[in-house]
């Protein structure tokens, strides 16, 4: 009975202290949430999930496919014969059940029997791989060849241009998807400034590439010219049509063609062949867990950087580059009378509009923190400044081949504050005239005691042009040559030059 009570006792004790021991550590101080953490705790239909694969993405803007794309067609002989099992009866027959599909002249030549062998022989993975990311695309495609009445078989362009790289960019320029040109791309509304390049946004420069095509057509009247016409430009199709007679067969007017058209067509129908016909050379498509639309787009209310959006949504700035290529700097602009959007998956596109005043409540949160510019305002031209100001007021007198920028510079500050001290608009400033400069004191300091009274610097033992030319800001040697009359490099001790400012 005493040892019960005793281990009853004991036990009773040890819970206790147990109890007493948990109470005080929930009292203890929870490590601090910053303001974001603070903020995404308050979210609706909060997720961390990742919306895109990072194979799948890495796959999707991969470099390496267009690069291959590239060198086919710029160096590839396409008149070379390449050993490869496929007898040309039947690609004949499978070439003839194309062109009855199609609106295409798909005819066999010899040319695009080796073009199709060569990519068979040493491209099957690549197309695999190629394959996988066309059904990414291709329903956007699609949609948008549909409702400019164009032939579908004209989404494998895209293959050949850039070998579906929305980032593609060529050793002459032209980048995206279509590989636009920027004239080409101004031409057709696409939007290049030091924020924006449209030529990198897969829906506008698809909607802009049908356009070109619908116009190319109109001028053509052939698709195989088209497709020339939207390689090398339609002028050198025109050439090529009238060094060749006149012939509007692709085949016949290839000869007159740049080398890079005159395998660009072989390859484009080459890329259409091995799609119609990949069971029957046993290639196996790679599959794309998603498609471009399953994506979505909000126009956006403030600027934010790809930073920002990466750690409200969590999603990688990988994905988010990928998703919006456009933005050069990883910046959405905003503009008042001009549109930007953010392209997100649509998991998280739901997270961004459940939660949008909480995002930008977080943005404005992120200017005020932002260092604010310190404005010191001019005085007016009867002040001066008072005893202990770090700034003090002098006049300069202009002198003959000064600019703005040299005696900006010679006193530390800035052009805009020199016109705004003296109302000037423009850069014309005119010898004679005096200046007003609130510059600093040492600044000015250092400016005064290098130069005599008469604006003229004496000649020390061991003074050269160049070590005295870096004691004024703004003068070269051969300024001061020029306004000393120097010809050569000698000077000598005693001597006095002219420093013009």
């Amino acid at each position: 009975m005493k040892k019960t009570i005793i281990i009853s006792s004991f036990l009773l004790t040890f819970f206790s202290y147990a109890q007493e021991s948990a109470e005080k550590e929930n009292l203890l101080p929870l490590p601090k949430m910053s303001y974001l953490d603070s903020l995404k705790t308050t979210f609706v239909n909060h997720t961390t999930s990742n919306c895109i694969d990072e194979r799948w993405l890495s796959e999707l803007a991969n470099f390496e496919l267009s690069n291959d794309m590239y060198n086919d067609i710029e160096t590839f002989d396409i008149d070379a014969e390449v050993s490869y099992n496929l007898s040309t009866e039947i690609l004949k027959k499978r070439l003839a059940k194309m062109d009855a599909k199609s609106p295409f002249n798909i005819e066999y030549h010899p040319a695009l029997e080796n073009t199709i062998k060569a990519f068979l022989k040493n491209r099957p993975k690549a197309f695999e791989r190629l394959m996988a990311i066309s059904e990414y695309y291709f329903p956007m495609f699609e949609e948008n060849l549909a409702k400019y009445n164009i032939p579908l078989e004209l989404k494998y362009l895209a293959i050949v241009e850039s070998a579906l790289n929305p980032k593609a960019k060529s050793r002459v320029g032209a980048s995206g998807l279509w590989q636009f040109m920027y004239p080409t791309g101004k031409q057709y509304n696409l939007e290049v400034t030091s924020y924006v390049d449209e030529r990198y946004d897969p829906l506008k420069a698809t909607e802009a590439a049908c356009q070109y095509l619908s116009s190319l057509y109109g001028i053509f009247g052939d698709w195989s010219m088209v497709l020339a016409a939207y390689n090398c430009g339609p002028g050198n199709v025109s050439k090529a049509i009238r060094r060749s007679g006149g012939s509007q067969n692709y085949w016949n007017i290839r000869k007159n063609l740049p080398r890079e058209t005159a395998n660009y067509v072989p390859a484009f129908l080459a890329t259409f062949y091995i799609y119609e016909f990949k069971k029957e050379h046993g290639i196996i498509p790679n599959k794309a867990p998603l498609t471009y639309f399953e994506t979505d787009t909000i126009m956006i209310k403030k600027q934010m950087s790809f930073k920002h959006i990466s750690e409200l949504l969590d999603i990688s700035e990988e994905q988010l580059e990928f998703l919006n290529p456009i933005y050069k700097l990883k910046v959405i602009p905003f503009e008042t009378d001009k549109p930007h959007y953010l392209r997100l998956p649509k998991e998280k596109m739901g997270l961004f509009v459940s939660n949008e005043e909480k995002v930008y409540a977080y943005l404005t949160y992120l200017d005020t923190q932002k260092e604010k510019q310190v404005y010191v305002a001019t005085t007016s031209e009867n002040e001066s400044f008072h005893e202990g100001s770090q700034k003090k007021l002098h006049y300069h007198t202009i002198k003959s081949g000064e600019s703005l920028g040299k005696i900006a510079q010679r006193y530390n500050v800035s052009i805009s504050h020199l016109r705004s001290w003296n109302n000037i608009k423009g850069n014309t400033i005119h010898a004679g005239k005096k200046l007003k400069i609130y510059s600093d004191k040492k600044a000015l300091a250092k400016v005064e005691t290098k130069t005599n009274n008469d604006g003229t610097y004496t000649v020390k033992s061991g003074d050269s042009l160049f070590s005295i030319s870096r004691q004024f800001p703004g003068v070269s040697i051969e300024d001061i040559k020029k306004w000393n009359d120097i010809s050569g490099d000698n000077i000598q001790p005693g001597m006095k030059l002219k420093i013009n400012g």
